[in-house]
């Protein structure tokens, strides 16, 4: 029963939502109407977004060699790979969860533990578009501080992480993916069998 209820977990939580949003707009109960209009939206906006995503993503993983990722954003490519991943960051639009396959196809091709998590962080701030919508809301002074206090909290989490993670067989990898056998052994507590 136990193993029944975890293979179809993820259905469960669907099946539930899908009654409370009818008993929501059989009783008129407008929380849970604006629990279903707002992940409708959300539904819409990620299925208009996600597989642009991943055509560019696949194209990159496809036309741009290894070597030269590695050359430009790896251990070795230190301020100039990290002046280049915050410009990537800076050059792309959408939402947050539209890097995490960037994120993966960049580490695949051997980019630094380093320059990933700035990338994330410049991506999570420091879009263009964003910028522009920050500046006309709250003015240039803010977003140029916010930004100038922003990018170097980045670096150091980046370099942080780097030094943090050195020594380990930290890997991104794809949903559904299993991690490798060392990568696992990383992941025992000490003392654990």
């Amino acid at each position: 029963m136990k193993t029944l209820a975890k293979k179809y977990q993820p259905y469960i939580w669907l099946a539930a939502f899908g009654v409370a949003t009818i008993v929501s707009f059989s009783l008129g109960f407008d929380p849970g109407k604006t629990v279903f209009t707002n992940f409708r939206v959300s539904v819409f906006e990620l299925l208009s977004f996600v597989p642009f995503i991943f055509i560019i993503v696949g194209l990159f993983d496809v036309w741009v060699p290894k070597e030269k990722i590695q050359k430009h954003l790896g251990k070795d490519s230190g301020v100039k790979g990290m002046f280049l991943v915050v410009l990537l960051a800076m050059l792309q639009a959408g939402p947050l969860y539209g890097a995490f396959p960037v994120a993966y196809v960049l580490h695949k091709k051997g980019t630094s533990v380093r320059n990933i998590f700035i990338y994330l962080g410049a991506f999570s701030s420091m879009k263009i578009p964003m910028l522009g919508i920050e500046i006309g809301y709250l003015g240039v002074e803010f977003t140029l501080a916010r930004t100038l206090i922003s990018l170097p909290l980045f670096i150091a989490i980046g370099l942080l992480m780097e030094r943090y993670l050195k020594g380990t067989e930290f890997e991104v990898m794809n949903p559904g993916e299993k991690p490798s056998a060392p990568a696992q052994a990383n992941l025992q507590p000490a003392g654990g069998k």
